[in-house]
């Protein structure tokens, strides 16, 4: 679960704890003790502090580079909103086309793409990931 949760703690985590609570519900109605059914909800809670954790470090030294120039401050913020709505539009446009090639049973080269990218939601996590990483390197080295 503790990998799970990293790997969810990038922004989904309303299915993820969905998706707990399917989890301990189940194995509850297997006859599992109540105090095993708390380790999902206690190795949740230390994915999520992990990943806010390290997100709240790394933003609060972004922000504090920014803040030192005005400027900088609004090219690093026009620079993240951008790369904000190129993922959005990106993970949306993956997951309707990827619904989409399901239901209709499409097949052909982008559809395979389509079908690869959609079934490697976690690979694509850490490519986004990279992608913040590089915008804030980028503006790092552009504006110094």
């Amino acid at each position: 679960m503790y990998p799970l949760r990293v790997l969810f703690g990038l922004g989904f985590d309303t299915a993820t704890e969905v998706g707990l609570l399917g989890i301990s519900a189940a194995e509850a109605s297997k006859g599992l003790s109540l105090w095993s059914i708390l380790v999902f909800p206690a190795l949740f809670a230390a994915g999520i502090s992990l990943i806010d954790t390290t997100d709240n470090i790394l933003m609060l030294g972004a922000y504090g580079w920014t803040f030192r120039k005005p400027v900088r401050k609004l090219y690093y913020n026009l620079t993240i909103t951008l790369v904000s709505v190129v993922v959005a539009l990106a993970v949306g446009s993956i997951e309707a086309l990827g619904l989409m090639a399901r239901q209709f049973r499409l097949k052909g080269a982008f559809w395979d793409l389509v079908n690869r990218l959609d079934a490697n939601f976690g690979m694509l996590g850490y490519c986004i990931i990279g992608l913040f990483a590089l915008s804030w390197i980028v503006s790092a080295a552009i504006y110094k």
